[in-house]
């Protein structure tokens, strides 16, 4: 006599998503995303900008370290009396916390690259990790502004190096925070997420001529004093 034939039991529990099903759906959400919030594209903008500024960080130092080993060398970026690195490192603002400005960009701008170097590599972080990106940022931006206001309103002397930090700051200030917003990181109203992504290159085209302007307004007086 037959046995009876059991009916297969039916698991009630959804399958599980393989892991190509998640690495589509992964791809069609970043591509949705507007380019440079994307994953890759983002993290290219991290590695550019911190590099460069890490760069011109690392030669303020070597400058410092120059002028502690002769006080009376004459530095590469010494153009004349309004554009000195040299002489702008021997004020008090140029080492605001009691240490050279420039070793808080090589520590700042070596984890940037770090984290630029992960997300290139496929990692994902927490929202918390961004929040404390956002601000690390910000309060970088924050520090940068004030020293370009003391260089052009109390020292009167400009620092090509430290021009080249202005000059990363501001995207990476820019497009964080845009990435942040679109990311849901930072909340927002669609309406700004929009404008905000639409026009950020204009933001900061923007903004560096702002800083263009600033300098030529602050200096031309003492540029035509000088040869009159």
């Amino acid at each position: 006599m037959d046995k009876p034939k059991i009916p297969a039991t039916i698991d009630p529990r959804p399958a599980k998503r393989s892991d190509e099903d998640r690495i589509s759906a992964s791809s069609a959400q970043e591509s949705a995303l507007p380019w440079i919030t994307r994953s890759k594209p983002f993290a290219g903008l991290l590695l550019v900008t911190s590099l460069v500024a890490f760069i011109g960080a690392f030669a303020l130092v070597l400058d410092k370290l120059e002028l502690l080993e002769n006080p009376t060398a004459k530095l590469g970026c010494d153009v004349n009396a309004f554009v000195s690195c040299g002489a702008v490192m021997g004020k008090w603002q140029a080492s605001l916390f009691g240490f050279p400005n420039p070793y808080i960009g090589i520590v700042g701008f070596g984890i940037v690259f770090a984290i630029g170097m992960s997300i290139l590599a496929g990692a994902k972080f927490a929202r918390w990790y961004w929040i404390c990106f956002q601000l690390g940022i910000t309060l970088a931006m924050v520090f940068i502004v004030w020293f370009w206001s003391q260089a052009l309103y109390s020292i009167t002397i400009l620092c090509p190096y430290c021009m080249v930090v202005w000059a990363m700051m501001i995207p990476l200030f820019i497009w964080t925070t845009i990435r942040n917003m679109v990311h849901g990181i930072i909340p927002a109203p669609a309406g700004l997420v929009k404008f905000a992504t639409s026009w950020g290159w204009t933001i900061v085209v923007l903004l560096y001529l702002g800083v263009i302007a600033s300098i030529f307004f602050r200096f031309i007086n003492l540029f035509v004093a000088s040869n009159g």
